[in-house]
């Protein structure tokens, strides 16, 4: 069912239709009829935007062509985030590149929910992210969160129901292009840096009813909304991205025994 979501795109969408800039406005900028977007980061400030609604699942796809790689503290990301709770307690699901001495860049995965962070999944991408447009999808309903990149799942994390955390509450679709002193130290000289997005349609579920965390105004369709699980392709194709650089189901300092979600199947 996957493959036909990802075959049925609805066409080039302008920007503006669903999304609007949130930080960095002098260093965003729009091309081709506003179906392409610039966020560029120097010195002074990087950029970012985020979706106009918030969503309570979807199936939710940015392409991305991020800077030549080399580019130790610069992180691009695409992610799910709700930040207007009290105390902090958001959810969040996210897709973060982080620039490296090293190339490629190194992808990073994490799932926050109530504030606290699930578990991290670091990975080497098999090409350059910088060379062309990939394409980058976050599944999330109700029964899992499921990562991809250029339609190949490369993590699943599935609801476990009281078993395991898992994030319910509704959230914006967002888009930085920033620097992390955590990500290492930015060589200013190489500035401005430059992040490219495309795709900006939205498939999800508008927020219509706080009090049923599943209870939607669905912006196209709920196909994505009854898929359960992998199929026997999509498992498959996992092996092709497991240049895993950290798994914290697999680290035993941390966690003497896995995690629930880690042992959870991920097919049919």
């Amino acid at each position: 069912m996957l493959n036909m979501l990802f075959a049925s795109g609805r066409g080039q969408v302008p920007f503006s239709q669903n999304y609007k800039v949130a930080r960095g406005n002098d260093h965003f900028s729009s091309l081709n009829g506003h179906i392409d977007v610039h966020l560029e980061l120097d010195h002074s400030s990087g950029s970012g935007f985020e979706s106009k609604s918030h969503l309570l699942s979807g199936l939710f796809n940015m392409k991305i062509k991020l800077p030549a790689s080399k580019l130790p503290g610069v992180v691009t990301t695409f992610y799910m985030s709700e930040l207007t709770s009290k105390g902090g307690l958001h959810d969040e699901i996210d897709f973060e590149f982080i620039g490296s001495n090293r190339p490629p860049y190194e992808l990073n995965t994490n799932i926050y929910t109530k504030g606290v962070g699930v578990g991290e999944q670091k990975f080497h991408l098999w090409f350059d992210p910088s060379t062309y447009f990939h394409s980058y999808t976050i599944l999330w309903n109700q029964y899992q969160v499921v990562f991809f990149v250029d339609n190949i799942p490369i993590r699943v994390f599935k609801n476990l129901g009281n078993r395991a955390s898992y994030p319910t509450q509704g959230m914006q679709v967002e888009a930085i292009w920033a620097a992390k002193g955590w990500a290492g130290k930015i060589n200013w000289s190489k500035a401005p840096f430059t992040a490219q997005h495309q795709g900006f349609d939205i498939d999800g579920c508008v927020m219509s009813n706080p009090s049923n965390p599943w209870k939607c105004d669905y912006t196209h369709g709920d196909a994505w909304a009854q898929i359960q699980s992998l199929n026997a392709a999509q498992i498959g194709a996992i092996p092709k991205c497991q240049d895993q650089v950290y798994d914290y189901c697999a680290d035993r300092s941390r966690y003497p025994q896995p995690p629930p979600e880690c042992q959870a199947p991920i097919g049919i």
